[in-house]
């Protein structure tokens, strides 16, 4: 039961996580509007989490950095997934030198930790939420390819498979409905952890300058302004600090759950 009210908890962080991100859309927000009034006030009735060294409302700035956390992790998920599964998959299935080279270069991109080669292939893109999702994406799609590999490498002896292949099945006809649906579970279960890791890793670059630029809001980048401030005015570091800190839980939580669901482990299924 405390599994479950945990689950309930984190669906419930995450599901307001995206109802915040598309409230810029549905409603009107000035999070770039500057009070002078209110440089550094503290919550109030006015405005619930206080204001920045602008006079800037906090709250709606933490809504608008919730949009931009949210679309850097659905993009670089999405392209990591893509490109990193088709590599995966399509090495093991064929093999051989194919297979032997992209091996080398999972093991050129395992030996950078991946949070500094995303700081030098942002450094080198320039600033901006585009630049970083490329560089996110060129470091998350290793991860997707070696799990894709591994599971691909487990499968494509089995019966079925050699069965497809003697009845002349086309390669990408075997890879795209006999191998991928196989191993679709492991790699919705590490594209949940790696959106955790997405909103992580935005955050990071943009706390260094590297991701969106003022007068854009993220999480980051509060953080790092905040930071300056942080014995007179510490609501402007707390609140995104805490939304970064729950969003992030909340994700791993659900993505246990789900590896709990899906049974990827294995073990479990084969014993009933």
């Amino acid at each position: 039961m405390k599994l479950l009210a945990g689950a309930r908890f984190s669906a419930l962080i995450v599901a307001l996580w995206i109802v915040l991100a598309v409230l810029p859309a549905w409603m009107t927000f000035t999070p770039d509007v500057i009070d002078l009034p209110q440089l550094l006030s503290g919550p109030g009735s006015q405005a619930l989490l206080g204001y920045d060294d602008l006079g800037r409302s906090v709250a709606e700035r933490l809504v608008v950095g919730a949009r931009t956390s949210l679309l850097a992790a659905l993009g670089v998920v999405a392209v990591s997934t893509l490109v990193g599964t088709f590599i995966g998959a399509l090495s093991a299935y064929l093999g051989g030198r194919i297979d032997q080279i992209v091996v080398r270069v999972i093991d050129i991109f395992l030996a950078f930790p991946g949070i500094l080669l995303a700081i030098a292939l942002a450094g080198i893109l320039g600033p901006g939420i585009g630049n970083v999702v490329i560089a996110l994406s060129l470091v998350g799609w290793v991860g997707y390819a070696r799990l894709a590999r591994a599971q691909v490498l487990a499968l494509k002896h089995r019966e079925h498979i050699t069965a497809a292949i003697s009845l002349g099945s086309r390669d990408t006809y075997i890879v795209t409905r006999h191998l991928l649906p196989l191993i679709a579970a492991p790699l919705i279960v590490e594209a949940t952890f790696g959106i955790a890791a997405v909103v992580i890793g935005e955050a990071g670059l943009s706390f260094l300058g590297l991701g969106v630029q003022p007068p854009q809001a993220s999480w980051g980048s509060m953080i790092r302004d905040g930071a300056r401030y942080l014995l007179v005015a510490p609501h402007l570091v707390l609140a995104p600090g805490l939304a970064l800190m729950l969003v992030v839980l909340a994700v791993n939580r659900l993505g246990d759950r789900l590896r709990d669901v899906m049974d990827v482990r294995g073990g479990r299924r084969g014993d009933r």
